[in-house]
C-alpha cells in the first residue's frame, strides 16, 4: 500500500515534436495570441521575475501543496532538455515555492524556463541560475505577526520579521541554514542535477509511477 502523502508521476508523456516547438521559437507571445483566438496567455499577475530571454518548451507540469517544493523537485526527475517547468500550488500565497536552489538544479537539468501562478524567492540566486522565471511575486517567508521591537529585516525578495522573543533561536538556526545553503550551492556548481535525498524518496513508495504496470 502507498506511503502517506504518496507523489503521483508520469515519467514519460507525449512531448510535441521538437520541429513544431521550433517553430515557435522568436515569436512574440502577441503574435501566438493572436494567431488562433486572441486568447491563451495567463494572468497577468504571472509577470517575469527574471527575464532570461525569450523561451519556448514543453510543459513539464506539477501541483505541490502551499508551502512545500517536493512536486517540482521530482517533476525535475523526469524533465528533460528543453522543457518548461509550470508549478502550482492552488493558489497560496503566504510563502514561496521555488527558489535559488531549485532554479539552479533546474538550469543543471537543462530547463528552458519556470512559470508559477505562486510565488519564488531568493532573486540574486535566480539570476546567477539564468533561467527565465515567471511568477505572481516574491515571497522570503510566510508572513508573521509583528509589533513593537520586531526585528524587521528586508531585500529584494521582501521583508521579514522576527519577533523579540524568537529572535536569538532564529539567529542561532540561521548559522545551520546558511551552512547547509551553502553546500548545496557548491555542489549545484559542480553540476548537481538531483539532490541527493531526492534519490530515496524516488525509490520509496511515496512516488507511483503511472506507467508501471499496476500502478
Amino acid at each position: 500500500m502507498p506511503a502517506k502523502n504518496t507523489v503521483v508521476i508520469r515519467r514519460d508523456f507525449p512531448r510535441p515534436d521538437r520541429e513544431l516547438v521550433e517553430g515557435f521559437h522568436g515569436v512574440t507571445t502577441g503574435f501566438v495570441v493572436d494567431a488562433p483566438s486572441r486568447r491563451g496567455a495567463l494572468g497577468h499577475l504571472i509577470h517575469a521575475i527574471h527575464d532570461g530571454g525569450p523561451c519556448v518548451g514543453p510543459a513539464l507540469t506539477c501541483w505541490t501543496i502551499p508551502r512545500g517544493n517536493l512536486t517540482p523537485y521530482v517533476a525535475l526527475s523526469v524533465s528533460k532538455p528543453g522543457d518548461v517547468l509550470v508549478a502550482t500550488n492552488g493558489g497560496a500565497t503566504d510563502a514561496s515555492i521555488l527558489g535559488n536552489l531549485l532554479l539552479g538544479v533546474a538550469g543543471n537539468r537543462g530547463i528552458a524556463a519556470v512559470v508559477t501562478d505562486n510565488l519564488v524567492r531568493d532573486v540574486d540566486g535566480i539570476e546567477e541560475a539564468g533561467i527565465p522565471v515567471y511568477a505572481d511575486g516574491l515571497s522570503a517567508n510566510s508572513p508573521f505577526k509583528n509589533g513593537p521591537g520586531d526585528i524587521v529585516g528586508g531585500d529584494r525578495d521582501g521583508v521579514v520579521v522576527v519577533p523579540p522573543p524568537r529572535a536569538r533561536e532564529v539567529l542561532d538556526t540561521l548559522l545551520g541554514v546558511r551552512k547547509k545553503e551553502a553546500e548545496m550551492e557548491a555542489a549545484i556548481h559542480g553540476g548537481l542535477d538531483a539532490p541527493a535525498w531526492l534519490h530515496g524518496i524516488l525509490d520509496s513508495d511515496r512516488v507511483r509511477y503511472l506507467d508501471t504496470p499496476g500502478a
